[in-house]
């Protein structure tokens, strides 16, 4: 089992109206990831509504996941607002079977650098699973500079990052400056779909999937190819791909995964309110950009 690399896939976690998980459509959302042979499972990301759940519908969640696979690796989303309240998500991650954590620096108060790194020793020292740390300033409103990653790459159980994709210079620079600064044994990875080819080609251990939770065959096609050095072939899945990026950066990701997963008759849920379902419009266009798709 190699954590933190390869296609992480996260699927979204289905729930009623009032937020209960629908157990059996999610293990089956699972279950089919595990047969696609995805190299991880992340679930109660941000593709998985984790900041919509209460700590009793995570627990319920990641039992269902539990129960659905064999071998794949969880990778189990724990953040929330207080570190103790993180802690106690850790521990209930931990005993519910999880391989391992994905730690987000959730705040309403702007946090500092040091603030975050005194959250992330705290809570490793509470759990024996390896947490790869989630800098997703889009939702959280901090990021991790590099000094910050250093100094939490030597702490006992972070062992990976979860990165965004860069707003200035390539995806490659930025790798290749992470690597060079972070120890040899922690896995550097990549969210942001419509760039982690780009990534992957330049070496990034990981790509954290948002449609590799939905679409797990075309997604492990590019990463296969990626991981192959086979430049042609990656890109030409990531061009196949591109009608759905172009839908995820007009109208956010999740909207557009949960409309997949309905069509495809994976789920009849709606995602949390106040996050509404996506129109006619956006519908066919995405019946459209999944018809194009040969995987």
């Amino acid at each position: 089992m190699r954590l933190f690399h390869g296609l992480s896939a996260f699927p979204i976690t289905p729930c009623d109206a009032a937020g209960e998980v629908d157990t059996d459509a999610f293990g089956e959302l699972v279950a089919r990831l595990e047969t696609a042979q995805v190299d991880s499972i992340g679930l109660l990301g941000s593709t998985g509504t984790y900041a919509y759940l209460t700590r009793p519908e995570r627990k319920r969640a990641i039992k269902a996941a539990v129960a659905a696979r064999i071998n794949t690796p969880l990778i189990v989303g724990i953040g929330a607002l207080r570190t103790d309240e993180v802690m106690t998500l850790a521990a209930d991650a931990q005993n519910a079977g999880a391989d391992a954590l994905l730690l987000a620096p959730v705040s309403y108060t702007p946090l500092t650098q040091d603030e975050v790194f005194t959250h992330f020793q705290t809570v490793a020292k509470a759990t024996d699973l390896p947490i790869s740390i989630y800098n997703n300033p889009g939702t959280t409103h901090f990021n991790f500079s590099l000094p910050l990653l250093q100094r939490l790459a030597e702490l006992p159980n972070i062992a990976a990052v979860k990165m965004p994709l860069p707003t200035g210079g390539t995806i490659a620079d930025d790798w290749a400056q992470l690597r060079a600064a972070l120890p040899d044994d922690f896995a550097i990875g990549y969210s942001g779909d419509w760039g982690c080819a780009e990534a992957l080609l330049a070496g990034a251990d990981t790509w954290y999937s948002v449609i590799g939770g939905t679409l797990p065959d075309v997604s492990l096609a590019l990463t296969k190819a990626a991981q192959s050095n086979d430049t042609v072939s990656a890109q030409a899945v990531d061009a196949a791909l591109e009608p759905l990026w172009a839908l995820f950066k007009e109208y956010g990701s999740l909207r557009v995964v949960y409309f997949i997963a309905q069509h495809l008759g994976l789920t009849t849920a709606m995602p949390p309110r106040p996050i509404l379902p996506l129109g006619k419009k956006a519908q066919t266009r995405i019946i459209a950009a999944l018809s194009d798709l040969k995987y």
